[in-house]
This record gives C-alpha cells, sequence and structure tokens, in this order.
C-alpha cells in the first residue's frame, strides 16, 4: 500500500441539450485520482463563468500532485503554493488545488476503511440542518414565491434561502426595496415562525443600499442576510451590522488568511467557506476552528455537485460551530441527482451521509461518462450566472 497517485482525469459534466446559465444546474468539474493501489477518489471544482480557466489551472496542479503520495496532504499543498505565485488571489487556482484536495482525503478514506470525518476528529452531531437554495426559479412576485415556498415546507426544510431583489443591481429603487419587502413578508406571513428566512443579496449592492435592506429585513427576524455589499466593500459592513442583522459571507473568499481577516475585524456574524474554493477539506477545519476561536458560526456554501455536498457534509459532522448546510441537492436536473448513487441522504430537512469510507459518495461510472462535455459553460447574456433561473432577466426594471 503506498498511496501514490498515477493517473489523473479531470472532467468537465454537462447536459448540453438542457443546461443553463446557472452553474448549480448546469455544468461540472471533476477530478478523478487513481492511485497505484487502484483506489479511485473524487473531488469537485466550481465553475462560475470560469469553466474553461479553472480547468487550466487544474492541469497545472496536476502536475505536483501525479506521482505524489496521497496521504502527504499538507506537502502536497505547499508545494503548489510554492510555485503557484498568485495562489493567494487566484480563484482559479484555489478551486483547482480543492478538487485535488478533497479527491485526497476520498482515497485517504477509502485506504483507511474511514469516512473523512472520523479521520478528522469524528461526529460532534449525527444529521445536518439543511436549507433550501435554487427552489425559486421563475418566482418574481410574492405569490410565486409563496407557491413555491410551501412546496420547500412541505419536503420537510425548515429554512429556505432566496434572492429577493430581482434585477436590481448596484442600487436598489424605492420600488425594488417594497418588492422585496413585500416577498419576505409574504413568506414569513404564509409560512409562519416555524421557517427560518435566509436572504441572499448575491453582493450586489453598494453600501448605502445594503444598509437599506438591512434595515428592511430586521423586522423579518432573518436567520441571516448574505454578501449584503459587494465584496471589496467590506468595510462598510461594520455599519452594516449596526443594524442588528445577522451578516454572512464567505463563499469568495479564497483561504484561512481571508477568513482570519474579516472575523477578527467584527464584521460578520455568519462565515460561509466553500470548501471547493477555499483549498479544501482540511483548510476548511482550519478556518472553522479560526471562527470558533471567536465565536462566529459556520454555514459552508454548497451550491455545484454531489461531490462537493458529500465532502461538505464531512465536515458538518466534525466542526463544533456548525449552524446550517446550504443545499440545491432536490432542485438539481436528474443527471445530476443521479451522478451518485450513494453516499448522503435527504430526510425531513435533513442530511446525513451513509458512513462508507472517504467523502462518502459512489458514483455511477455510467452516468459519468454520459455527461461529459467539453467547451465554455452556457453564457445568457440577459441573466448573470449566479441568479436562479429567470429571477433576474423577467423581473422588472426599477428606476
Amino acid at each position: 500500500m503506498t498511496g501514490k497517485i498515477n493517473q489523473v482525469d479531470v472532467m468537465e459534466l454537462g447536459d448540453r441539450s438542457k443546461e443553463s446559465s446557472s452553474p448549480w444546474s448546469s455544468t461540472m468539474l471533476l477530478v478523478r485520482l487513481t492511485t497505484d493501489d487502484g483506489i479511485v477518489g473524487y473531488g469537485e471544482a466550481p465553475t462560475t463563468f470560469s469553466t474553461l480557466s479553472v480547468m487550466g489551472s487544474m492541469k497545472e496542479v496536476e502536475r505536483i500532485f501525479k506521482g505524489a503520495n496521497c496521504f502527504d496532504i499538507e506537502h502536497n499543498l505547499n508545494e503548489f503554493y510554492r510555485n503557484s505565485f498568485y495562489l493567494t488571489r487566484s480563484f482559479q487556482d484555489t478551486a483547482a488545488l480543492s478538487a485535488f484536495e478533497i479527491a485526497s482525503w476520498d482515497l485517504i478514506g477509502k485506504y483507511m476503511g474511514s469516512p473523512v470525518y472520523n479521520l478528522l476528529g469524528g461526529r460532534m452531531r449525527d444529521s445536518i440542518r439543511a436549507y433550501a437554495n435554487g427552489w425559486y426559479s421563475d418566482c418574481i412576485n410574492p405569490d410565486d414565491f409563496v407557491r413555491e415556498g410551501k412546496k420547500v415546507v412541505s419536503m420537510g426544510f425548515t429554512a429556505m434561502k432566496f434572492d429577493p431583489f430581482g434585477s436590481s443591481y448596484d442600487d436598489l429603487p424605492g420600488e425594488g426595496l417594497k418588492m422585496a419587502r413585500s416577498i419576505v413578508s409574504a413568506l414569513r406571513s404564509e409560512l409562519g415562525d416555524r421557517i427560518d428566512l435566509l436572504i441572499e443579496c448575491h453582493g450586489r449592492f453598494s453600501p448605502r443600499y445594503a444598509m437599506k435592506v438591512a434595515e428592511s429585513m430586521k423586522e423579518f427576524e432573518v436567520l441571516f442576510i448574505e454578501e449584503p455589499v459587494h465584496p471589496e466593500l467590506e468595510s462598510a459592513l461594520h455599519e452594516i451590522r449596526s443594524v442588528k442583522v445577522p451578516v454572512a459571507l464567505g463563499e469568495r473568499l479564497l483561504n484561512k488568511e481571508d477568513f482570519a481577516r474579516v472575523i477578527s475585524q467584527g464584521i460578520v456574524d455568519v462565515i460561509q467557506p466553500d470548501i471547493t474554493n477555499c483549498k479544501g477539506i482540511l483548510e476548511g477545519k482550519k478556518i472553522a476552528a479560526i471562527a470558533d476561536s471567536f465565536g462566529v458560526q459556520v454555514a459552508f456554501h454548497n451550491a455545484f455537485g454531489p461531490i462537493q455536498t458529500a465532502a461538505t457534509l464531512n465536515l458538518d459532522y466534525n466542526i463544533r460551530n456548525f449552524l446550517i448546510q446550504e443545499s440545491f441537492d432536490q432542485f438539481w436536473p436528474d443527471w445530476k441527482k443521479n451522478l451518485v448513487r450513494s453516499g448522503y441522504s435527504f430526510d425531513r430537512g435533513f442530511l446525513k451521509l451513509d458512513g462508507k469510507p472517504g467523502i462518502g459518495a459512489e458514483v455511477d461510472e455510467k452516468v459519468l461518462e454520459q455527461h461529459i462535455v467539453s467547451g465554455i459553460e452556457p453564457f445568457d447574456p440577459s441573466e448573470p450566472p449566479w441568479v436562479v433561473s429567470n429571477t433576474f432577466s423577467k423581473a422588472p426594471k426599477f428606476q
């Protein structure tokens, strides 16, 4: 048993006949690592408007990992850090590295005959409370959101995240704010206090309008508002948090140092690392520990595919300061749902790993092979890839 990685396969998956520009429903990037003992591990990288550039970086990471020992995660990460001059500022590099890191843990768990969470220190909990995302395609007005929100509740979810801001960007005209308030108010009124509401801002507002969002959401007792300002304007969060509405962010932060900065500045209540772009599972564990030192909770970002979900759940089981887990799984297209035969399950609002070795996901190789594609991901000039389908392009344009 050597653990030497002797084969690397980088794959783009999708369904070109049905793809939209939203990455949670379209393109996937996977890496498959095979050792000289015949053990196979999978990792995943995000694709948002960057599929080909991330794939290019994955080829660079391959030069470090191919021939390396899968057990030597810290060493292999440091070797890439030493050679990749812009790693701390490159989403493409950290995304690529994360996929290989996750696949390495999958291999290690399989070698040891143990789920990854046991190798990280064991379980703090037996199941993972999830919140729904991706459920509100084509929702424009309050009635649309209430109709689809009731379906989410019927699935057993006790929390849901959504973006009620339509096509607003940078600023938020009075009519746009009124519409957003009406949507949130209708959901709170129809679904009651038993459902946690999470407000997605997608990092789209300037500080002045982000403050208006925070003030308008306070009465609805939302669990948090996510990325209320453009990410480079994070200093404005000091004032926004004074409204006493919890603020979450983190899917665009690339390493523990970035998280240490925002956490120590006291500008965030909940962090949302994405282990497919912040250097993987081990870095995610370190980030959670930094947050725990400041009393900050963790709600991992999780918007892409089942390999990411399985890997993230291992950390959810393990960390002390877990809050809630994002889940698009119930709203994926069928091909993405079927990519993994087993590994984790969803039941009445909770996710649970099966306890299989590695990250726990059993990939259906036939489905994988049927959905290998190539080329740039879909692009809809009328709607950014970070929104849920038809909630931006079909929304009214307020002046």
